[in-house]
């Protein structure tokens, strides 16, 4: 098999699979295992490492909400822009604190079942979103956005996305989750979710070069950095077109749909995994 088709197989699934609720870390592990014979902790850290293709494709799709949380900081920005940064710095400065806790007691014995676990967890709560705003008859309508959080919803999502630091975890299932169940509606939900992505992802990266120096220099030998490079890439093209589908299913009235199907493919993925007994 041709090593550049190698990367844009790597490529297809962190790109897809970040902006879904079924773990991309675990799809890049259970992928590399496969495809390069890596380890669990090698697996690990090339899905950590990637993140800067979705890093990518996260800018470029928002860039006009970066370009005004750039402005906040120097404090020229809108008061979009500036409620933007404090949603970031908060939600950021919580997933560290737990991120990097759970990243350093992750070991090669998270496989298997307990990968699975958490996914099919997720699957569900999402199923439980879909079910409580189509039955709730009115009772139940998530209509707040970024102007209406408070610091405690901001600590809440802080809290989701540091969790999915734990492989099985998605990140942007566990934060869409919760800002679903926050009373966030659901096009705002995954558009705050995916752009909490971007100082997430540099944190990934960093923290994988930081703490796993030894997993991610075996990992360049073995996978070899060009084929890593056009994962990259591809990664952020395959990214740029999630966010995209995504985000007009979640601003249509087929929303609920969009839920359920999530919420089945998280559940599916996770039986999948447990079925496998992969990591």
């Amino acid at each position: 098999m041709a090593n550049w088709f190698l990367g844009i197989v790597l490529g297809v699934v962190q790109g897809v699979s970040e902006w879904l609720p079924v773990s991309s870390k675990t799809q890049v592990i259970i992928a590399s295992s496969y495809l390069f014979g890596l380890s669990f902790t090698q697996g690990y850290a090339l899905g950590l490492f990637l993140e800067a293709g979705t890093f990518v494709a996260a800018v470029v799709y928002f860039r006009k909400e970066v370009y005004q949380i750039l402005k906040a900081l120097v404090g020229r920005g809108t008061s979009d822009g500036k409620m933007m940064l404090k949603y970031l710095v908060v939600v950021t400065a919580v997933t560290a604190v737990l991120g990097v806790a759970i990243y350093q007691v992750v070991s090669e014995a998270v496989v298997g079942t307990v990968l699975g676990v958490p996914m099919i967890a997720l699957g569900l709560v999402l199923i439980v979103d879909g079910i409580i705003i189509t039955y709730s008859k009115g009772r139940y309508s998530p209509t707040k956005g970024l102007a209406d959080l408070k610091l405690r919803d901001m600590v809440l999502i802080g809290l989701a996305q540091g969790i999915s630091a734990f492989p099985g975890v998605s990140r942007s299932g566990a934060t869409v989750s919760a800002m679903l169940l926050l009373g966030i509606r659901p096009s705002e939900s995954f558009r705050l979710s995916f752009i909490a992505l971007i100082p997430a992802s540099v944190g990934a990266a960093g923290v994988t070069i930081l703490f796993s120096k030894a997993a991610l220099g075996a990992t360049l030998s073995q996978v070899g950095t060009s084929i890593i490079v056009v994962a990259i890439l591809v990664t952020m093209l395959v990214g740029l077109l999630s966010i995209r589908v995504l985000l007009r299913f979640a601003g249509s009235k087929r929303i609920t749909l969009l839920v359920f199907t999530l919420g089945l493919l998280a559940i599916f993925s996770g039986v999948s995994s447990i079925l496998s007994g992969s990591g």
